[in-house]
Formats: structure tokens, C-alpha cells, sequence
């Protein structure tokens, strides 16, 4: 009896809530009437159940169908499909400022993450100081000239770092097997702090390297986590799947360290020790005009703006490859 009152109970709080997410989608039907041609949408959630085991060949087989424009409901979230060169050229051409902003998964807002980022920040003054400070002071080929030695010594350091434990673990009598990811992800980490910081973020060797590179690891992996709430926006307050949660902790102890690499950097400026200038030079010097940009750039935009200055823009799916001593010199050519 006490079990049919619970099921009874749970039907009562579960139907109003049924009800008013179908009346919500039926509106979302009736405001998208305008839109390109799709697949027809499942009530709440969509067009999710229409992609497949492999999104990107279901899409391929609804061009055919639909056109190259496609328009998909996942879950709440509107999704605009584009599959080929003269609608692409179309929309990013004649009406790039109207789409330049993009949808920001909720996991990249942690700490505010997004506004220091040009992949995924909103178009206006923030953004375009960035890309001017990233064009002028990072990417351009004097500085990265300049760093060829830097860049050479990280391949150097990760050779010597294989080697070493690979030593060291047939010293214990172990077959002496690596993880090859682990050690390219190490010198992706220190080329671009290199390229940044004018120094090595990772080291095997070191606690805070070893601290930095797990919370840099485990960041790529809560940005890369579909995240339900993605695509049900009401769920964001319960974060389901706790990726919210774990992104605030490990990014937050990611910037902690980038925060003492600042530091540091402060020091020496004060000591008159640091001669040559890098991009986090640029951002301890930079003074906006006050008017179409920023007057400074904030301590906690300048931790954000270095974290996805570092991080890799790629992750390494290597890792369940192992690999011999052999193999050492097979990844200079990968590098």
C-alpha cells in the first residue's frame, strides 16, 4: 500500500512538470516555423535520439533529404547545420557580426573561463583586445622565431624524461612499456609555456609541474564531457552529472598556480632580472584607452587569459598505446 501512495506521489510531481515542458516545446514549434528544413523533433528531447551512434554520417544522410541547411532541436538547444562551402561562405561573409558569437557550454563559464578565451567570448571590446594583444605579442613570427631553442629543448627534455623512466622501470625489472600521450602532453604543456611564460609549466620532476598538469588534464576532460545540462538548461542548478562541480575545483587550482607563476614574474620585474619581454609582459604593460577597450586587464581576466593561452587546443588520444624504448626516436618525427 505504501509503495502505490509513493508511485501515486511521484506520478503528481512528475506530470506538471511533463506538462509544462511539452506546452514549452509546442511553443518552441511554433516560434521555428521560419527556420530551414529538419528532421521532425521528439517532444523535450529533440533531435537527440535522430543522431546516431556517429552524428556526423547521420548528418551527411539528412543533407541529402533536408538540404545543406538542416535545423535540429538537442534537447532546449537550437542547432543550426551547415554542410557546404557556399553557405558557410553565405553566413560568416555577409553576416559575421550577427553569428559570431557562439553557444559556450556551461562547464566553460567556471570561473569565467569564456572571457578570456577568442574561441568562445562574445564579440565586443574585450574580444577584440585580445585578439589585437594575442596578433601583436604572440602569434607573429619574430616571437616565435626567437623561441626556437626553447622549443627544441622541450623535445630534448621529453626524450630525456622517456628515457629516464624507462630505465628506471626495467632497473625494477619491468618490460619498461610507456605511455607515449603522457609525455607528448607534457611537451605540448611547456612548448606553449615557452611561447607565453618563457618557461617550462610541466615537470615530472617538480610538485607544482606534477599538480599543474593533473588539473590541466582534468580540465580538458570536464571541457570535453557532454554535459546534459548542455541541452536541458533547467538542469543547471542540479548538475546531474557533477561536471560543473569538478570544473570549478580543478580550474580553480589551476589558476592558483598560474597565480603564482604572475607572481614570480612580478618579482622579477621589480629585481630588474627579467630581460626579454613574453605575452604575459604584454599583459602586466597593457593600458587600454578607457573608451572602445578596457583601461587594464584585471588579475582574474589575466589568469583566465594565460590558462587558455596554455592550454593544449587538442587532447592526445594515444593513451592506451604503449610503447618500447624503441620507439623513442619515432617520436621526434611525430614532434
Amino acid at each position: 500500500m505504501e509503495s502505490a501512495w509513493n508511485l501515486l506521489a511521484g506520478l503528481g510531481l512528475f506530470m506538471p512538470v511533463a506538462l509544462f515542458l511539452l506546452l514549452k516545446q509546442r511553443k518552441s514549434r511554433v516560434d521555428t516555423k521560419n527556420h530551414p528544413p529538419g528532421p521532425p523533433a521528439w517532444p523535450i528531447f529533440g533531435n537527440i535520439f535522430d543522431l546516431g551512434a556517429i552524428p556526423h554520417q547521420t548528418l551527411y544522410r539528412l543533407k541529402e533529404k533536408h538540404g545543406p541547411l538542416i535545423w535540429l532541436k538537442l534537447g532546449y538547444t537550437n542547432t543550426l547545420v551547415i554542410q557546404s562551402a557556399e553557405a558557410a561562405a553565405e553566413l560568416f561573409k555577409s553576416h559575421d557580426l550577427a553569428f559570431s558569437d557562439r553557444k559556450v557550454p556551461l562547464v566553460l563559464t567556471a570561473h569565467d573561463y569564456n572571457q578570456g578565451s577568442m574561441a568562445i567570448g562574445r564579440y565586443g571590446p574585450n574580444w577584440r583586445m585580445l585578439r589585437r594583444l594575442c596578433s601583436s605579442k604572440l602569434m607573429i613570427t619574430k616571437q616565435l622565431d626567437q623561441t626556437a631553442v626553447l622549443r627544441q629543448k622541450c623535445i630534448d627534455d621529453m626524450i630525456k624524461y622517456i628515457e629516464e623512466d624507462v630505465a628506471e622501470a626495467q632497473a625494477q625489472g619491468e618490460s619498461g612499456e610507456i605511455k607515449v600521450a603522457h609525455y607528448l602532453f607534457i611537451m605540448t604543456f611547456n612548448l606553449i609555456g615557452n611561447l607565453v611564460l618563457s618557461r617550462d609549466l610541466v615537470s615530472p620532476r617538480s610538485i607544482d609541474g606534477r599538480e599543474f598538469y593533473d588539473a590541466m588534464n582534468k580540465l580538458t576532460k570536464w571541457a570535453g564531457t557532454p554535459n546534459v545540462a548542455d541541452f536541458f538548461p533547467f538542469l543547471k542548478w542540479l548538475d546531474p552529472q557533477g561536471i560543473m562541480r569538478n570544473m570549478v575545483q580543478d580550474m580553480g587550482q589551476a589558476m592558483r598556480i598560474v597565480e603564482k607563476f604572475v607572481k614570480e614574474r612580478t618579482e622579477e620585474r621589480k629585481s630588474g632580472r627579467k630581460k626579454t619581454k613574453d605575452f604575459l609582459d604584454a599583459l602586466l604593460e597593457y593600458k587600454g584607452d578607457g573608451k572602445d577597450e578596457p583601461d587594464v586587464i584585471s588579475d582574474q581576466n589575466r589568469r583566465t587569459i594565460i590558462l587558455v593561452s596554455t592550454m593544449p587546443k587538442c587532447r592526445l588520444h594515444i593513451a592506451n598505446q604503449d610503447f618500447h624504448q624503441a620507439s623513442v626516436k619515432h617520436i621526434v618525427s611525430i614532434c
